[in-house]
């Protein structure tokens, strides 16, 4: 059984990959770390870990631990899954990874180096919906790809929140922003070429609150929108010559809408439903990462594919900087 340690009592880390660790079929939650060592014995005790740490220097020195899950503020990403790369220790790290593709290369480094394994933890590519799009586009189901059309939005104004503190990496982009792009970029197998931008900050925050982004992929285009201060949206709609593929809870689903998507003919005549109910992205996210730490042959995001979505995000804020086209 892979042994997990967490560092931090992070409410994703609360909500979704410490139940996911639980349910696991090869996966053990072993320990959690904690500034405040009462907060990580009481989140130890409620998910039945043997091991309850005060700092995350003292969980990645332990034997007890196989890799670890962080999910700590962005800002710290890069910082701690260095040290839990040179303490010998697979690592999932929330994403996004980090704040700048620059400062990824040096993790690559390192992991090879070490000769462990770095995820960052984009659950969506591990979703059976997901993998039913790339399928679809790449068998022909939709013809040529002509438009890939996205929205991701929350309303969330709380000022001790970190997505609204910019010191700690908060704003839509980093959080949200992410996700039309590594899921185009998954289901297409393409990358862009470059990007347009209009970003909006909040005044009081730093942070911004609103993005509408076209990003030219050569052969097809991408628009979406984020907000972190609108109502709640999820879509992303793949369109072809012959049809297009609608995913309605595309990245959070189960929760925004049921786990389907659909797939419509050219002209509406046709139209095929395909639901995924029951599916935990969270626990085939850790299953696969454990499966492939431990020398399996799945498939996980790379540290690779960590820069060049990366890069995208990078190129959109230079983009909102300016008027017309930014090279990725």
């Amino acid at each position: 059984m892979f042994r997990w340690g967490v560092l931090s009592t992070a409410k994703i880390g609360r909500e979704h990959l410490l139940p996911a660790m639980v349910e696991a079929e090869n996966g053990v939650l072993s320990a959690i770390a904690s500034r405040d060592v009462s907060k990580a014995r009481a989140l130890a005790e409620r998910f039945g870990a043997r091991h309850a740490f005060g700092s995350y220097e003292e969980l990645l020195a332990s034997k007890e631990v196989d890799g670890v899950y962080i999910p700590l503020p962005t800002s710290q990403h890069v910082e701690w899954t260095a040290k839990a790369i040179e303490a010998g220790k697979h690592v999932l790290v929330e994403k996004p990874l980090a704040l700048d593709a620059k400062d990824i290369p040096a993790l690559i480094k390192l992991r090879d180096a070490r000769k462990v394994l770095v995820c960052e933890a984009f659950m969506v590519v591990y979703h059976p919906q997901w993998i039913k799009v790339r399928d679809l586009i790449a068998g022909g189901a939709i013809g040529r790809l002509r438009h890939v059309q996205g929205a991701f939005s929350y309303y969330n104004v709380d000022p001790t929140n970190m997505r609204n503190q910019l010191d700690l990496g908060g704003g839509a982009l980093p959080d949200i922003g992410v996700y039309p792009t590594v899921s185009t970029r998954f289901s297409t197998g393409k990358e862009p070429l470059r990007v347009q931008a209009t970003i909006e900050r909040d005044k009081k925050f730093g942070t911004d609150i609103y993005s509408s982004i076209r990003a030219d992929f050569g052969a097809f285009e991408l628009s979406f929108y984020l907000s972190t201060q609108m109502a709640a949206r999820q879509v992303m709609v793949f369109h072809g010559e012959k049809g297009f593929i609608e995913v309605f809870s595309p990245f959070n689903a189960g929760l925004y809408d049921h786990h389907r998507i659909e797939l419509h003919n050219q002209n509406h005549s046709e139209a095929q439903v395909f639901r995924f109910p029951g599916t935990q992205q969270y626990r085939l996210e850790v299953e696969a990462f454990a499966r492939a730490a431990q020398g399996g042959k799945d498939r996980v995001f790379t540290l690779e594919e960590s820069v060049l979505n990366q890069k995208v995000i990078d190129a959109i804020f230079r983009a909102g900087e300016k008027d017309g086209w930014e090279k990725v």
